[in-house]
């Protein structure tokens, strides 16, 4: 994945991917195992979504959910000897517009791994939310997702780089990269 895509983890997620991959992996009488990279790509980590056709203006009152990934609390440790097993899950924070109709938002997500240059495997997944009455702010956490990488003697899990996102369309990507710029 492009670099110039990545932007530095918010300060919440940093913390929680960091300490949980740090603590979780291993047992205090052997040594950790080298986990992989875990990095939330910049233009796809919100989501906002407009009612209307693509071109329309957007503001305020055409809103229909704003999304924000919050944190990847993750941890790995060895899963026999050939092998580092990943465990993971994505904390959003979801807020309901006044164009939203319903009372349940669900939001597409991926999870890719690459080696190198390479995507090895892309899955999506779906966060869910259900908002109560008078309430329009929730968080959301999604399923464990259990990742397992190949090790040898030559060859550590750092070698795999873990990549999260929402799942964009068009127009959502589009309107995060105008964002970002002012």
């Amino acid at each position: 994945m492009p670099s110039a895509l990545l932007r530095p983890w918010r300060p919440a997620v940093a913390a929680a991917v960091l300490s949980a991959t740090l603590a979780g992996c291993g047992s205090s009488t052997k040594l950790a195992p080298v986990c992989p990279q875990l990095s939330l790509l910049e233009d796809a980590a919100d989501l906002t979504r407009f009612s209307g056709p693509v071109g329309t203006p957007r503001d305020a009152r055409s809103l229909m959910l704003a999304a924000g990934i919050s944190a990847v609390p993750a941890k790995c440790g060895l899963a026999g000897k050939s092998a580092v097993e990943a465990v993971l899950h994505v904390e959003a924070q979801m807020r309901r517009g006044p164009a939203a109709s319903g009372d349940t938002a669900q939001v597409p997500y991926f999870v890719a791994i690459t080696e190198g240059d390479h995507v090895l495997t892309e899955q999506d997944f779906v966060l869910g939310a259900t908002f109560r009455p008078n309430v329009d702010q929730v968080a959301a956490r999604g399923q464990d997702i259990t990742l397992t990488f190949p090790i040898s003697k030559t060859k550590t899990a750092a070698a795999y780089h873990i990549y999260i996102g929402f799942r964009l369309t068009a127009e959502e990507l589009a309107y995060n990269r105008e964002t970002a710029q002012q």
